[in-house]
């Protein structure tokens, strides 16, 4: 058998690196033990603070990046006076407190200073805005372990990052869409640039989610099943990049996307489709009386189910590809940094697939919900 001389030493260069660990793993007691023991312990100590500390700081990024912001937090530094410097860029706040406030966020310099507006005072404390005095005075109290705010807090209207997010991909969704039309009645139905991506996926929305599940009635439900399709994906294509967004993980967004789906499910639905609910046909009258409160909370579980699932999902690859990411600075050594570095590059690719796989899902349970209610009565026509 040949060895060649190149692998050879990739295989003695492989030992040589992993000797340590076997070392660490298998320790010896020699006879200086006693004198270095105490070096040890304080070393093994301040290692373990030092762990702390970064877990809590990667544990206090992954809590940051998941919660909306009043501005764009891209990256920071510190310079070799130690001084922190924050790139991004500042978002309006709009409070209304004895009458409109309008200011830009930036005047918080990051919730280290005080806003002030028309004589009033406001201070941004662990994302959120209270009104204070010109000191930036927070009375905190702690009630049944956990600390409360008693600061008077105003009515906030302000664009955050997820409702500039939002209108971000509503205004990208409009000129796509516009453009995508006229390339239609320009061309005789052909699609032009862009168009050629997004119509087969419009096509595959159509025939395989609206028509199959919906039925004749379908076309006054694909105005929305569009929108909501390319909306969450847009939404969710976004939060994988730099920009640190994570609209859908946003509790409050999944809740009125579900409860766009329960409204327009409610509202359309048929006399067959609330005679099934109140007054099941086929059971017995005792049984029909015990079903109606059943099916009626049913119709509330669909959409909580739609909430919950887009919001869980997107929430934990969030958090998973994030702690995967700070594992690369808990290990500081080559093996396991590249390791976390390549795990979190074949997860960052299955968000991917995910971000469109959650959209789809949205947009078929919401098909279906408006096929139930738009299904047509046919047991007569099974008997003949």
């Amino acid at each position: 058998m040949v060895i060649y001389k190149k692998p050879l030493q990739f295989i003695i260069a492989a030992l040589f690196s992993v000797m340590p660990i076997i070392a660490n793993a298998n320790p010896t007691v020699d006879s200086v033990a006693t004198t270095t023991e105490q070096t040890a312990k304080e070393a093994h100590v301040e290692h373990t603070d030092e762990k702390k500390d970064l877990k809590t700081e990667i544990k206090e990024f992954i809590n940051h990046h998941l919660l909306d912001s009043h501005d764009f937090h891209l990256f920071s530094y510190t310079d070799d006076a130690g001084v922190d410097h924050h790139i991004g860029f500042p978002l309006p706040v709009i409070l209304w407190d004895n009458g409109l406030q309008v200011f830009m966020s930036s005047e918080f310099h990051h919730g280290e200073a005080v806003a002030q507006s028309n004589g009033n005072y406001y201070k941004l404390y662990h994302g959120k805005i209270y009104k204070t005095d010109a000191k930036g005075t927070i009375n905190e109290s702690e009630v049944k372990g956990h600390h409360k705010v008693s600061n008077e807090k105003p009515f906030d209207l302000s664009i955050t990052k997820s409702v500039f997010m939002m209108l971000l991909v509503s205004l990208i969704m409009f000129f796509l869409f516009t453009n995508l039309a006229k390339s239609y009645a320009k061309n005789g139905g052909i699609a032009k640039g862009a168009g050629r991506f997004f119509e087969p996926i419009i096509l595959y929305i159509r025939d395989d989610i609206a028509i199959p599940n919906i039925g004749k009635n379908y076309k006054k439900y694909m105005s929305y099943l569009l929108t909501i399709f390319f909306f969450i994906w847009f939404l969710n294509m976004f939060g994988l990049t730099p920009l640190g967004v994570n609209v859908t993980g946003n509790i409050a967004v999944t809740a009125c996307l579900a409860i766009l789906t329960y409204i327009i499910t409610t509202f359309t639905a048929n006399k067959n489709y609330w005679g099934h609910i109140f007054w099941m046909p086929g059971v017995p009258t005792l049984m029909k009386v015990v079903l109606a409160p059943i099916e009626l909370l049913g119709t509330i579980i669909k959409p909580f189910s739609l909430m919950i699932r887009l919001y869980a999902n997107i929430v934990a690859g969030h958090v998973v590809l994030m702690s995967i990411i700070g594992l690369m600075f808990v290990f500081k050594n080559w093996l396991g940094s590249s390791l976390s570095f390549f795990l979190a590059f074949a997860l960052s690719l299955l968000e991917i697939l995910v971000a469109a796989l959650q959209a789809y899902i949205f947009t078929m349970l919401s098909a279906l919900y408006f096929g139930a209610a738009n299904e047509e009565h046919h047991h007569e026509e099974a008997h003949h």
